[in-house]
């Protein structure tokens, strides 16, 4: 063996796991983002469902019943009439951060007007919302996401809890 070829095969091999390495850290990039995309989406179709059941139990109230429901659980029976509605199927955990701990976005009277995530990750989407979402498209974090039922004329809640 000559002495100019030693180590040669070495090099090389450590050259290619350095780039076999570069390649699987890249694709846990793309496959990261790809899942965080995914629970953005669950998290508006899941967002969007609460306040659609907010806002058919608000149009379901009579006259001097509570226009909003004290517990998310009051969206699975709605007891207040003579008969029974179910204004959501089941109670969804958060996509984002996988908690059934939403944050709530209620009335002066305590009562919740709507939901949003506790999250304070960056959401990737920022244009493309539906039109009843505008604020969206400047949110800052997960958190500035809110799913709420708004009366005509009136301007949107402080989050509380």
């Amino acid at each position: 063996m000559r002495t100019g070829e030693r180590g040669f095969g070495y090099v090389g091999i450590i050259l290619i796991v350095a780039a076999f390495g570069i390649g699987l850290a890249a694709i846990g990039e793309l496959w990261s983002t790809q899942a965080q995309r995914e629970r953005e989406a669950e998290l508006l179709l899941v967002g969007r469902a609460y306040r659609q059941a907010i806002t058919s139990y608000f149009g379901s109230t009579r006259p001097g019943m509570p226009a909003y429901p004290q517990r998310l659980e009051d969206l699975l029976e709605d007891r207040r009439g003579p008969v029974l509605r179910r204004h959501l199927r089941s109670l969804y955990a958060d996509p984002i951060t996988g908690s059934s701990d939403w944050g709530l976005v209620t009335t002066p009277d305590g009562r919740i007007r709507g939901v949003f995530s506790k999250s304070q990750r960056a959401p990737l989407k920022s244009a493309g919302f539906s039109a009843s979402e505008p604020a969206f498209e400047q949110a800052k974090s997960y958190r500035d996401w809110r799913f709420e039922h708004l009366p005509r004329n009136t301007p949107p809640a402080s989050a509380s809890r």
